[in-house]
């Protein structure tokens, strides 16, 4: 099991920052977390860690080099309930994300549907969220298919975080050597899942993890939030069961590559000391 973090240590800094932190702490694998389409602002003045899906993948990959890390997926967390807006990160961004991985050696893209802020979005029965969804997917998973990058689901949405809605999405979507599941634990859990039972039961589909641990002050959100960004503590200290999660994802034989969604340096690097003991990893 490879053990990565997240690219936001230290807010209001830049990407390069990031990975400079990263790298500072020992670790050798970060994803690009946050990104966007053409120019931003904050990017550009430096109190932003994002990079831009129509940059040159080069500006991206020399960082990487420079702090000696290896990338291991492109975040692509998407709005696929709402309606399609030029302002909504969509169908649009995942297809640009699923190509700067392919320029940067990168073989995962993480995406999900997301939480609706729309009447519209909120409206939706359960069978048109599944089309939606599904509609929406379906160029991204050309293009990772053509490109051959896995184009992984996170819980972080009514569907995701449903096990049994994410085994028919899984089912509608198909293309099971292109569309995989990335667990993030404190996602599902928080959305009302059980995280255990789906590293059993999505063994054979997991190809990446998000780590986090989430507070006994958050079970009355359970089933009403979807998906939080961070983790305040550090893994082992909170509810969801990740010690045996680490340990049958490891009896499951998963080897793939897992990020630390954690805040904080002091709980970062305890979350990797206790991850490293129990899934036996380097």
């Amino acid at each position: 099991m490879k053990i990565g973090c997240f690219a936001l240590i230290e807010p209001f800094t830049t990407l390069e920052h990031q990975f400079s932190l990263i790298r500072g702490m020992g670790f050798d694998y970060a994803d690009v977390t946050d990104s966007h389409d053409g120019a931003s602002l904050g990017s550009e003045f430096g109190f932003a860690a994002t990079a831009s899906l129509d940059g040159h993948p080069s500006h991206v990959r020399k960082m990487a080099e420079d702090h000696q890390l290896t990338l291991s997926a492109v975040c692509a967390h998407a709005n696929l309930l709402d309606p399609t807006s030029p302002a909504t990160y969509g169908t649009t961004q995942i297809i640009k994300a699923v190509k700067l991985a392919h320029f940067l050696g990168i073989k995962q893209v993480i995406t999900t549907e997301g939480e609706p802020h729309t009447a519209f979005g909120r409206a939706l029965t359960h069978e048109q969220r599944l089309f939606v969804i599904t509609e929406k997917l379906q160029e991204p998973i050309r293009w990772a298919k053509e490109l051959d990058i896995e184009l992984l689901l996170e819980p972080h949405g009514q569907v995701t975080d449903d096990l049994d809605a994410t085994q028919e999405l899984l089912d509608r979507l198909g293309e099971p050597d292109t569309v995989g599941l990335n667990l993030d634990t404190g996602n599902c859990w928080l959305g009302g899942g059980d995280p255990l039972e789906y590293t059993r039961r999505f063994a054979d589909r997991i190809r990446h993890v998000h780590w986090k641990d989430m507070p006994g002050s958050m079970e009355g959100q359970r089933g009403k939030v979807f998906g939080c960004g961070m983790a305040t503590i550090a893994l082992g200290e909170g509810v969801v069961e990740v010690e045996k999660i680490a340990r049958q994802l490891v009896a499951g034989g998963f080897d793939g590559p897992t990020t630390l969604e954690i805040a904080g340096e002091e709980a970062v690097k305890a979350s990797a000391d206790a991850l490293r003991q129990w899934s036996g990893s380097d």
